[in-house]
């Protein structure tokens, strides 16, 4: 069962690094609120370091047992609350859809105006949480990671960029934008600190270059 850690408190000059860091990233074109800012990477370092090492385990993966875009609110679901937080001048139809807005993508700098072009990315992919340990979780446990608005988990990026993402980590994949990859991996290692998940030793190697430069 993993542990849900609290959010620890970090310090002041952190807090502003973090923010400083985001600021400067998110400069593209119609960008706006997207994720909640990272941990900064010193706190993803140390982060890193008490994750578990273990080779990775994907017996009895399915999508489905992630039961994700579940409703947030009135009658907007996961990915119509994304969609409104990252974009730009979003209007939605009564059903929650957007119907006209801009988003820029961050993973390859890449702007729409067409809600059809964005998908939903889980930053730390379904399958690779399963393989880390979400396999044992109960099923309210996997629903809640698949839908976290609060940890820097979700974010609309273009669609076929997702999807060549696919399941990968981040010794397989990284985005294109190079000046994302510090905000992209204390991102990852955020989000599998506080669901305790572990990480493979290429996965922790690259994640420890990147950090390293940060």
């Amino acid at each position: 069962m993993p542990k849900f850690y609290a959010r620890r408190r970090l310090s002041i000059l952190a807090a502003l690094t973090g923010l400083i860091a985001t600021v400067g990233l998110l400069n593209g074109p119609a960008a706006s609120a997207a994720l909640p800012t990272p941990v900064s990477a010193a706190t993803a370092r140390t982060y890193l370091a008490s994750l578990t090492v273990a080779t990775e385990d994907r017996t009895g993966y399915d999508r489905d047992l992630f039961n994700h875009w579940i409703t947030i609110s009135g009658t907007c679901n996961t990915r119509e609350t994304v969609l409104k937080r990252d974009g730009t001048n979003v209007v939605t139809s009564s059903a929650c859809a957007a119907t006209s807005g801009s988003w820029y993508s961050v993973y390859d700098g890449a702007t729409w105006t067409a809600a059809s072009d964005l998908d939903i990315d889980h930053l730390v992919p379904l399958a690779e949480a399963w393989d880390s340990g979400a396999d044992s979780w109960t099923a309210a446990q996997r629903q809640a990671f698949a839908n976290d608005l609060v940890r820097p988990q979700l974010i609309a990026v273009t669609d076929n960029v997702n999807q060549s993402k696919s399941d990968q980590d981040p010794a397989e994949w990284m985005p294109s934008i190079t000046s994302y990859a510090c905000t992209y991996v204390r991102a990852w290692v955020q989000v599998k600190y506080y669901y305790d998940l572990s990480v493979d030793s290429a996965e922790k190697t690259k994640l420890t270059s990147v950090l390293n430069g940060c």
